[in-house]
């Protein structure tokens, strides 16, 4: 059981953006980003939007920082991801 973040790769409102998942389950995913201040607005149906600043800090309170197709393996394998035509 991990919560994972990627590299900030997507450009969004003048800033870099990562990707923040758990490999386990959605309610460690919750848990963690509330206890690190993630607001909720920044979830989308299986992961947070994060910015490039906190990436540091969500290491520090235990994420793991894993690439880009690492996360979207174990996110698949969690059976968490959700498909982009599954997005309303």
């Amino acid at each position: 059981m991990a919560v994972l973040v990627d590299a900030p790769m997507w450009p969004a409102h003048g800033r870099m953006w990562a990707h923040l998942v758990s490999d386990a389950s959605l309610d460690e995913l919750h848990a963690f980003a509330a206890a690190n201040g993630l607001p909720t607005r920044g979830f989308d149906r299986d992961h947070y939007d994060v910015p490039a600043d906190r990436i540091d800090d969500l290491v520090a309170a235990g994420a793991e920082q894993v690439t880009a197709g690492e996360l979207t393996r174990r996110l698949i394998a969690s059976g968490l991801r959700v498909k982009g035509r599954d997005r309303h």
